[in-house]
């Protein structure tokens, strides 16, 4: 089963301008072949059919753990989608009317190359890549065979930091919100990756963590990365749980270290999840119709059941 909490895996800058073409860049974060939705689709169908759980508890624990970040990532990359498509909040921009449609309020859309994403879905992240074709079941690989599974896992992860390293080169340095996501995500993939290597390196003896980080650019030069390393994220794998998966320690053990590229230290295994951030509260926009055109009675309807619940 799953518990959802209200707050990010971690917290997101607001960005400074409307962005729609950087939102498309992260998309593929989100939809691609590497991205998110493929990791999450990946680990949530190897955790359900994984053979022979109690013999193989702690290789089954790592991957049924990973799933539960994988849905906070995907998570993580929509909410920074949805900031960059609708800019900056504008100070009770929610409650005014949606203003005359006649005048073409997004006429600047006709030369956003992922027009898609306000004329369908108003600004909203969906399952698909930078060009917007549909992420698909055929990114899922789920064999039941241990090694293949994991070894998959590791190419999946060092193919995921690619994408976020080529996505990363294409955003402007004053995008902040595009730039966290893709920093934060490449210090939690690379655990992900390392803890997949270390797995299998306790099946078969091959030092598969010496291939490590690919491609060999390490997180230090990274300016997002760093307050990540300093906190020591990249020692940290986490249970999502209370009670359950506590067998990672197995294989995330306190007998490896981390990366030689990454500031040292010994691994940790903490139980339930990190702490996080705030949610982002994205602004109604109502010439777009979201919520709707004319939105003070929507807000009305639900100040009365927000009162009723209390």
């Amino acid at each position: 089963m799953f518990m959802r909490v209200d707050r990010l895996i971690t917290e997101l800058p607001p960005p400074t301008k409307q962005d729609p073409n950087a939102a498309a860049a992260l998309q593929e974060l989100l939809g691609g072949k590497y991205g998110e939705m493929s990791t999450l689709g990946n680990y949530m169908f190897q955790s359900f059919n994984f053979r022979s759980k109690d013999k193989l508890r702690p290789f089954y624990s790592l991957v049924a753990s990973i799933t539960a970040e994988e849905l906070a990532h995907v998570e993580l990359v929509s909410n920074g989608v949805a900031m960059l498509n609708n800019g900056p909040d504008k100070p009770k921009g929610d409650q005014k009317p949606g203003g005359d449609i006649s005048k073409s309020p997004f006429e600047a859309m006709q030369d956003i190359r992922l027009a898609s994403a306000f004329l369908s879905n108003g600004g909203g992240a969906t399952p698909v890549n930078a060009n917007g074709v549909s992420w698909n079941n055929d990114f899922i690989t789920t064999t039941g065979n241990v090694i293949f599974d994991l070894l998959h896992n590791f190419h999946l992860e060092c193919g995921a930091r690619l994408h976020k390293l080529r996505v990363y080169e294409t955003l402007k340095e004053d995008d902040a919100t595009g730039r966290e996501v893709c920093g934060y995500l490449l210090v939690r993939g690379s655990v992900h990756a390392h803890s997949y290597a270390l797995a299998l390196k306790k099946l078969t003896g091959v030092e598969i963590e010496k291939m490590l980080p690919s491609p060999n650019i390490p997180l230090s030069k990274i300016p997002e990365c760093q307050k990540y390393l300093d906190e020591g994220s990249h020692r940290r794998l986490y249970t999502w749980s209370q009670d359950d998966y506590k067998e990672i320690s197995g294989i995330w053990s306190n007998d490896e270290v981390a990366l030689p590229t990454d500031p040292p230290g010994p691994l940790e295994v903490v139980e339930g999840m990190p702490d996080g951030g705030k949610m982002q509260q994205l602004q109604g926009v109502p010439s777009a119709f979201a919520p709707d055109y004319a939105p003070e009675e929507f807000y009305e309807i639900a100040s009365k059941l927000y009162k009723a619940s209390r």
